[in-house]
């Protein structure tokens, strides 16, 4: 991306950005990457970073352990790698065996994982881990970084010499010290090592009897040390093993980096790819301190934001416990240019730093807090004209520095560039200055650039209404409690609530409202009706806010209301489930116990001389005299009440039972079955077996 001026990060304050996700880095290789960060004005890139930032973001809220724990810095080690004849000793040998085993780690970790992060795994797909780098440091050096002795025969035969010599050189000097001890040569110290020789601290006194090299003596001149003359031989024949063992281990560790050397290739991919992995993990962390997520990307240039947040202000805000206000805008190829108006210190250059800042952070693959659904598009240029560009060095004015500075917009911008312009045509006559300004953002919308505007030019604001393409934003201001809210409506103009500000100032009232006299009236007017304007939108925000909670609490009494009702209809279904079942047991034990009976009937017919009594019997079962009675009963009380009718069945008829003589009220019909409503219950019913009524009109007396 095509960045003007030159402190076009500084100015969006992209850098304090790097600064923080700086701190999140554990390697050198991650922090060069922030140094060197890019912006990207092709999709695709874009999206890769942020995916590989959101997927890292989400294993860190998992808990999970991602091990790319490597944070040694090891460039300049691999690089003596591809120097001939070069040695890399123990300690180094030790690091480079770690970043191998580090790598493999990690290939393990996204196979245990089964592509659950397909962009991360993506990253390190084509590497290969080669164990030989492992197996041939291990074979060479320990867990301490010392050469093994195995390393060569060579190298273990010098020091199974070396340990031979040793222990015997110990116990010569160990019996010449009791012996002088005796004879009472010693100082108080005993022994001291010199030039790595092994000495004894004999008394000035006697440095002429004891035999041996004269090594030196103390400040005080009363001890000399002197290396025994018994023990010279075997120091000798140390001194030579131990420069045999160095040649050695020299030798071993040569040939160890020039073998190592062959994975020179491999090993730079593993360093570097560690670093890649510590970079993200920093994005990743900077993302979980400001609550960002990754936004819907378009490769057209539009910007629209939902409860976005500048990050800076977020966490100053979270650290003070206080409250960041949300942006909301929406910038694309039908609104183009945001007209920003409004009170000073109102928040407008916030506003436009956020858009700015939110912007080159995602073109950098950084997470943005914002709302998922904000989307955010591609541009190849950004074009920044915030602050005072005063040059001593050209002998610029602020004025002609910022005319120059537009004349560079106008050349250059096209559909790919966002620009943003804080306080356009200031630092000049109001009404030459406010000309320019206009004709400088006429010049912008034909070039079809996106961009953001702030400014306090009633000309300016008034262009949304004329040019195509251009909308004005305002900064909402309380009047009454006379302090912005720092909320951004698009939309309308804002008042700039001058002489609110100047009466919050405590100017005296008589210069207030003499100031007001000497405004152009048709310029006072104008401001007066967007006061009134904004004050008016500000109350119909709280009366929407009203009505929104009013929606929501209407919205869950609805859903209770429909639960209720939904469990009021299943106890009456499972109420008349159980009047079927109960209805069809007592039809199933009266048909057995008929059964039994019958076959008692059958036995007595065969066992009794008085058949009259047994076809009495068998009568009682077949027609229960009860139930007749009763049927009878129901059918004289339906003739009481209802008329029958020969009309068809329709909905909302009263329809009679032809045997049971029950009445109810048919609620749907389809072909020959019914749904009758027989008091509060729902049959579904035969309609050939039911017959239309008509409730009895009662006779009155005159």
């Amino acid at each position: 991306m095509q960045l003007y001026p030159a402190h076009a990060v500084e100015a969006l304050e992209f850098n304090k950005v790097c600064d923080l996700l700086r701190l999140k880095c554990r390697t050198d290789a991650a922090r060069e990457r922030v140094a060197s960060i890019r912006f990207h004005i092709h999709i695709t890139y874009m999206e890769r970073e942020l995916n590989q930032t959101h997927e890292f973001k989400t294993i860190l809220l998992s808990n999970d352990f991602f091990p790319n724990d490597f944070t040694i810095n090891l460039y300049k080690e691999l690089k003596l790698l591809s120097v001939s004849g070069s040695m890399l000793n123990g300690e180094q040998l030790l690091h480079v065996r770690q970043l191998a085993l580090n790598m493999r780690d990690i290939l393990l970790w996204f196979k245990k994982n089964n592509e659950l992060f397909p962009h991360l795994m993506a990253i390190c797909s084509h590497i290969i881990y080669e164990k030989k780098i492992n197996e041939l440091i291990t074979s060479v050096i320990d867990d301490s970084g010392i050469v093994r002795d195995n390393a060569s025969k060579e190298l273990m035969y010098i020091r199974s010499e070396l340990g031979k010599t040793r222990a015997e050189a110990r116990r010569t000097f160990e019996a010449v010290l009791r012996r002088m001890n005796k004879q009472g040569y010693l100082a108080d110290i005993g022994e001291s090592y010199i030039n790595g020789r092994r000495t004894v601290a004999v008394l000035a006194e006697y440095k002429r009897i004891v035999k041996g090299i004269l090594h030196g003596e103390s400040d005080t001149q009363k001890t000399v040390f002197i290396e025994p003359e018994e023990t010279i031989e075997l120091n000798n024949e140390l001194f030579s093993l131990e420069k045999a063992e160095s040649r050695e281990i020299f030798r071993i560790l040569k040939d160890t980096t020039k073998e190592l050397s062959t994975y020179a290739t491999a090993l730079n991919e593993y360093y570097t790819l560690c670093g890649i992995y510590d970079y993200i993990r920093a994005k990743a962390l900077l993302a979980i301190d400001l609550n960002a997520n990754m936004p819907i990307l378009s490769p057209h240039p539009v910007i629209n934001l939902i409860n976005a947040y500048h990050p800076l202000l977020l966490l100053r805000n979270k650290q003070n416990k206080k409250t960041t206000i949300p942006l909301n805008l929406s910038l694309d190829k039908h609104q183009r240019i945001l007209i920003i108006s409004g009170p000073n210190a109102g928040g407008k250059t916030v506003s436009m730093k956020t858009a700015g800042l939110l912007q080159l952070m995602a073109q950098a693959g950084l997470l943005l807090p914002v709302d998922p659904q904000s989307e955010i598009g591609v541009f190849k240029q950004m074009m920044v004209e915030i602050g005072d560009t005063q040059s001593i060095e050209h002998e610029l004015s602020t004025y002609s520095a910022h005319l120059q500075d537009m004349k560079y917009f106008m050349d250059f911008a096209n559909g790919k560039t966002l620009f943003f312009i804080d306080e356009l045509g200031s630092g000049s006559d109001p009404i030459l200055g406010g000309a320019f300004a206009e004709a400088i953002v006429e010049n912008l919308a034909q070039k079809n650039a996106l961009g953001i505007i702030t400014t306090h030019y009633l000309n300016l604001k008034i262009m949304a209404g004329k040019v195509r393409g251009i909308i004005n934003g305002a900064m909402a201001f309380d009047e009454e409690k006379l302090e912005p809210l720092y909320q951004l409506t698009i939309g309308k103009p804002g008042s700039s609530y001058t002489f609110a500000i100047a009466q919050r100032s405590g100017l005296p009232a008589n210069v207030i409202e003499r100031a007001k006299q000497l405004t152009q009236q048709e310029h006072f007017k104008l401001d007066k009706m967007l006061h009134a304007t904004e004050q008016q939108a500000v109350r119909l925000s709280d009366k929407e806010k009203e009505l929104d909670d009013y929606i929501k609490e209407n919205a869950l009494l609805k859903q209770k209301l429909i639960t209720l009702t939904d469990k009021e209809t299943q106890k009456q279904q499972i109420e008349v489930l159980k009047l079927q079942n109960k209805i069809k047991k007592e039809e199933l034990d009266y048909l057995r116990n008929t059964e039994r009976k019958f076959k008692q009937i059958i036995q007595d017919w065969k066992r009794s001389e008085n058949k009259q009594e047994v076809i009495k019997a068998a009568e009682n079962i077949l027609f229960r005299r009860k139930d007749i009675d009763m049927n009878a009963a129901a059918a004289r009380k339906a003739e009481k009440t209802y008329d029958t009718l020969a009309d068809t069945p329709k909905i909302g008829y009263l329809v009679k039972n032809k045997v049971s003589h029950q009445v109810g009220t048919i609620k749907e019909l389809k072909a020959k079955r019914a749904v009758v409503l027989i008091g509060n219950l729902p049959f579904t019913v035969n309609i050939d077996e039911w017959v239309t009524v008509r409730k009895k009109v009662k006779k009155t007396e005159e």
